[in-house]
């Protein structure tokens, strides 16, 4: 049995991210923030950690439990992140809005993946972090925010491929049942966002589960340093 650690796990791709783990027969546990939210999320299938992965103390504390308890990790998916709204106009709210970005996406990321590379499986390790389309075409911080996931994947991947840990990225598209929408999604901005997407539908939680799990996979031993895009063909391939 695997030993899979999925953050941002309690909700959204998360949480379909950690139910395709447990369906493919791993040890699942999810990691977030908020304590009542992951266990609701587990309903004792998973084990849960709560810690806020922006902290670099918290990080280290949970990277020492797990390591504690799990002794090695076989796969890690990066997934906690989010889009803050902007507050204010000036340099000081373009300063607040990025370093804010910044510091969800990407610190969550890099600081517990970091934290974690020593205790990942050699060889067999799976890490998977979490992107966007946004990354591939521009939206501001927060696209920023997701290309530094990007840039930190293909760095991570070519310092442990001899290890035989492969390290890639998922970079989904418009997900609209998610918590990432909520309260920012009425009629005409999901048609707005359909009508930019060749397959002319919206993605949804468990396909986006479905590339993590394939990425995930023993099958996908020889693919590393790469951002597997699902999103219907809202950016076509480029090379």
């Amino acid at each position: 049995m695997r030993r899979a650690v999925v953050t941002g796990g309690g909700t959204g791709i998360g949480l379909a991210v950690a139910r395709r783990l447990v369906a493919d027969g791993d040890e699942v546990t999810i990691v977030g923030r908020r304590r009542d939210v992951l266990e609701r999320a587990s309903a004792g299938s998973m084990g849960i950690e709560v810690a806020d992965l922006q902290e670099p103390a918290e990080v280290e504390g949970l990277a020492d439990r797990l390591a504690d308890r799990l002794g090695a990790v076989d796969v890690l998916v990066l997934n906690a992140g989010g889009s803050l709204t902007r507050e204010g106009d000036g340099l000081a709210a373009t300063a607040r809005i990025w370093t804010d970005e910044f510091r969800l996406n990407v610190l969550t990321t890099v600081l517990l993946g970091e934290a974690l590379l020593p205790v990942m499986s050699r060889p067999g390790g799976r890490i998977v972090a979490m992107s966007s389309v946004a990354a591939l075409r521009g939206a501001g911080s927060y696209g920023a925010a997701k290309a530094a996931i990007n840039s930190w994947v293909t760095g991570t991947a070519g310092a442990v491929a001899a290890d035989g840990i492969t390290v890639n990225a998922v970079a989904p598209g418009f997900v609209p049942d998610t918590e990432f929408w909520e309260g920012r999604l009425d009629d005409d901005e999901r048609r707005r966002r359909v009508s930019r997407i060749p397959a002319g539908r919206p993605g949804t939680v468990d396909e986006v589960a479905a590339a993590v799990a394939y990425l995930a996979s023993p099958d996908a031993g020889w693919t590393t340093g790469q951002v597997l895009a699902v999103h219907g063909g809202a950016v076509l391939a480029r090379l």
